[in-house]
Order: structure tokens, then sequence, then C-alpha cells
């Protein structure tokens, strides 16, 4: 039988894991809906849509930690439609919701952007761009374009959109997972044969074309599964309860 946990006690623990009063982030980190007190069961996902508060319902869980939650600067701040349906599901089954999000792409050991350098064999040896959020390294073994394409295919499981040249060796390489398609910018600065992220804007192609830089839009959701699980893998052996990660697909 698992154990449980108070949720204050998860809480300070992602504190002092995450530290996310060091970021300037674009919406709250750590508890965003109040549920039940003890955390027996964990359900972790990459965004609270209703697809994963309803397996969180399914599970009977107590707490739903996720990458992308809910109060973003900018929308709406009116409770209705999509929202509410959302909060009042969480509310009816005293579910907590838990939502990092600058904090779990930037975390050297277990952020998304370290486990996808890990996941490509990048050895970071340097971090650049917003926040110093993206990471730069070499490849432990070069690959072209289109072949680094295949790998990140093999390891997400969906078909990266890779522009730019496709048959030079690439062994510099940055990476940041998400939307960070406008730090391609300073990966040419750096002199990087190639730089990685989850989308891809119009103005993204020409950049790469005329720089000679490959830029590899591996997609924000592929991109950005690994540290909420990851996080979910260390808050069950930290205190014992039951952890699962959920995967809702998204072609983004």
């Amino acid at each position: 039988m698992s154990e449980t946990v108070d949720i204050r006690e998860l809480l300070a623990y992602c504190e002092r894991l995450l530290e996310p009063e060091t970021y300037r982030d674009y919406a709250p980190n750590g508890l965003q809906v109040e549920g039940r007190g003890e955390i027996r069961r964990l359900i972790t996902g990459v965004t609270a849509c209703q697809d994963l508060l309803d397996a969180a319902v399914e599970a009977n869980a107590d707490a739903v930690l996720v990458h992308h939650g809910y109060f973003w600067k900018n929308e709406p701040e009116v409770i209705t439609g999509m929202k509410r349906r959302r909060i009042a599901t969480l509310l009816a089954h005293d579910i907590n919701l838990i939502g990092y999000h600058l904090p779990l792409d930037g975390h050297v050991e277990i952020g998304n952007n370290a486990w996808l350098a890990g996941l490509l064999g990048v050895n970071v040896t340097e971090r650049f761009g917003h926040q110093q959020l993206a990471v730069a390294g070499r490849l432990e073994e070069p690959a072209t374009g289109s072949e680094l394409g295949a790998r990140i295919a093999d390891h997400l499981g969906r078909e990266p959109l890779v522009v730019g040249p496709t048959d030079r060796p690439i062994r510099r390489i940055g990476l940041c997972t998400g939307g960070a398609q406008d730090m391609l910018g300073e990966a040419i600065e750096l002199g990087l044969d190639a730089f990685i992220s989850g989308e891809i804007s119009e103005r993204t192609t020409h950049m790469a074309r005329e720089s000679g830089v490959t830029y590899i839009a591996a997609g924000h959701h592929a991109t950005e599964t690994g540290g909420v699980r990851l996080l979910g893998e260390r808050i069950a052996a930290e205190f014992g309860i039951e952890h699962r990660f959920v995967n809702i697909p998204n072609p983004v």
C-alpha cells in the first residue's frame, strides 16, 4: 500500500528542488487549484486539459501536476466555458492542480532541456537565450540534419520538421523545448551547427536557410514530456506515493 504526504510538504519539496522564485514566469508556479490535504496518488502530464483531468478522476488521483497549468498572463480573467468546466472538475473531485512552467524547462537535472539533451547525446557546455533556459554543447555522435531528425523521431515518436541544411555534419548544437524558435538567432550568433525547439514560425525557415544553421521543430508537446514525468518520479521516490504519467497525444 502506498504512503501519503501532506500537500504542503510535497509543495515545499518542489519549491526547494525547482526554485521557481528565480524565474520571471507567465503563470503562477506551484499550487493553482486547492484540493484535499493528503496526497496518495499523483497524476502528471504536460497540459491540464480536460482529458488529463478526466484520467485523474478515473484514477482517483489526489493531485495533478503539469507543465502547462492555468491563469496565464493576458488570458481572460473570467471563469467561463472551457476554464469553468476544467476547474469545476477539479473542485468537484477535490483534486489539487500543481503547475511548474519555466522551472521545469530550466532545471539542470530533470528539466525538459536537460532531459532532451541527454536523450540526444548532447554534452552540455553552456546555457543561453531567454533567462538562460537554452542549452548548447557537442553531440557525442555527429550527424547530418536528416540523421538527427531520424534520431529525434525514434526517441520522441514524432516526425520532426527539419529546415535549412540537411546533409552537413552537426557537431555543436543548441536546444530549448517548447516554443523557443526565436532563439535560433542567438544560436546563429554562437556559431552552432543546429538548433532544436518544439515549434516553428514562417520566418524560422528563412533564417535557417540563409544562415546555414539547421533548425529542427520536434513538437512543443513531444519535447516537453520529460520534465514533468521525471519530477513525478522524484516525488514518488521521495514520499512513497503512487505516480503515473499520462500522455495526452498532441500533434503540435
